[in-house]
């Protein structure tokens, strides 16, 4: 039965695309979630007005791809350090987020930052990725859908 992950890492452009071609990955979609009003747009969003990050719904098949190996991708391509920003894209919408959809991806998320963050790798920061309960996800508009597939790549900081 197939399952739902939702991360945030920056530019849901780049991180989309990441997962997209992911064996075992059935569906994605890019979007906002953790915010605090009903049906942001992408300028809402960009605008610092929402609290939403630039999300990534991932639809997944757990016989083909383990919720494990979508976190490591998570952690491996984008820079857990650093609060509220990605390369040279600034503000809340690029915060680094696991947003858990059960106990078990909660449990297996914490144990992920915990055993970096212990890490050589990371012994003079700090991880601040947020692991907090996934809520509403709100579809963001057509043009963004598999942006990179669309249009041959971007300007994505990933």
């Amino acid at each position: 039965m197939p399952q739902i992950a939702t991360f945030a890492a920056g530019c849901f452009w780049g991180v989309e695309e990441l997962f997209r071609v992911q064996k075992g990955v059935i569906n994605t979609e890019v979007g906002y979630m953790g915010g605090h009003t009903d049906n942001p747009t992408y300028e809402d969003v960009c605008g610092n007005r929402t609290g939403h990050a630039e999300a990534v719904q991932v639809t997944y098949d757990p016989s083909q791809v383990s919720y494990e190996k979508l976190l490591k991708i998570f952690w491996e391509n984008h820079d857990p350090t650093t609060s509220n920003r990605q390369g040279p894209d600034i503000g809340s919408q690029y915060r680094s987020v696991i947003f858990f959809h059960t106990s078990e991806q909660e449990n297996s998320a914490r144990k992920a930052k915990e055993g970096l963050q212990q890490s050589p790798r990371y012994a003079d920061k700090n991880i601040v990725t947020e692991i907090i309960s996934a809520g509403k996800f709100w579809r963001a508009e057509e043009y963004h859908q598999q942006y990179f597939l669309k249009n041959g790549g971007g300007t994505c900081h990933i």
